[in-house]
């Protein structure tokens, strides 16, 4: 992938995803970085050797692909700005920003080819899942450019239509923050027991990762493979009857349909802002 790149952002995600294309080979020299703070500029130079501006045109001046990575809130000012700048070499518009749809960024950037994906913040290890869609135009080499760049800190997904992206948005999107409140409830109630808080957290850690990658090499759903730990009469039977009975599934289903609510929302208020 020797396409000239651009990041407008420098902030953890757009990091994040330059970390990885750049310990997959990808070459500094064909990078920029943009962002307004001196700070942001100065680590990202030092930290990965690329060319980093306060000039987003300067930044998209050579590029085929450029990485929106900047807060929703932020987009339209910064999209529109760079409208012009884009005009010539219309590069692919990778953009990560929760809400924002295609039509908006159309409206903004113009006449360019515009994929909208959600990543989310496991990507900080090498461990993130995006959602992405393709906006109208944009053609098979151009999706593989696109799945390229996310693959690089994880995994990707392809929806065929933009308002699953608010769907992935409220599963994997906000889905690392669900995990971090179970890890704290089940540190809580281990410490309640008498657990050292530090014995707790780890006993909550290394289950959950577990859990997760035995559920990711395993040929059963996760349906299944509660089953198989269910003992009739025992404790994980008792602990899961607590837990439905409680309501924790509705629970979810409803918090997932909220948070899909809001990326919808969120949409409306920045294209009428």
């Amino acid at each position: 992938m020797a396409r000239g790149l651009a990041f407008i952002g420098g902030g953890n995600m757009g990091r994040a995803i330059l970390g990885g294309l750049l310990a997959q080979g990808y070459a500094a020299s064909r990078i920029r970085v943009a962002d307004p703070e001196p700070a942001a500029r100065a680590l990202v130079a030092e930290r990965y050797g690329v060319l980093a501006t306060a000039d987003n045109a300067e930044a998209v001046a050579e590029a085929d692909v450029v990485v929106l990575a900047v807060k929703p809130q932020q987009l339209k000012a910064v999209a529109r700005a760079l409208r012009p700048a884009l005009a010539v070499r219309r590069p692919l518009m990778l953009s990560i920003a929760a809400g924002i749809t295609t039509g908006l960024l159309a409206e903004w950037l113009g006449d360019v080819p515009v994929v909208r994906s959600m990543p989310n913040t496991p990507a900080l290890v090498g461990r993130g899942i995006a959602g992405l869609y393709a906006g109208p135009g944009v053609d098979g080499t151009q999706r593989a450019v696109a799945a390229g760049i996310l693959d690089a800190v994880g995994k990707t997904v392809w929806v065929e239509r933009e308002d699953l992206i608010d769907a992935v948005t409220a599963l994997s999107g906000s889905g690392p923050a669900y995990f971090f409140l179970v890890l704290e409830a089940l540190e809580a109630a281990g410490t309640a027991l008498g657990l050292e808080a530090a014995t707790a957290r780890a006993l909550a850690i290394e289950t959950g990762l577990g859990a997760a990658e035995l559920a990711s090499r395993s040929e059963f759903d996760p349906a299944t493979l509660r089953a198989q730990v269910t003992s009739k009469g025992g404790t994980t039977e008792r602990a899961l009857a607590v837990l439905t009975g409680g309501g924790l599934p509705a629970l979810f289903d409803e918090a997932l349909h909220a948070a899909r609510d809001r990326a919808r929302e969120l949409a409306q208020e920045l294209g009428k802002s």
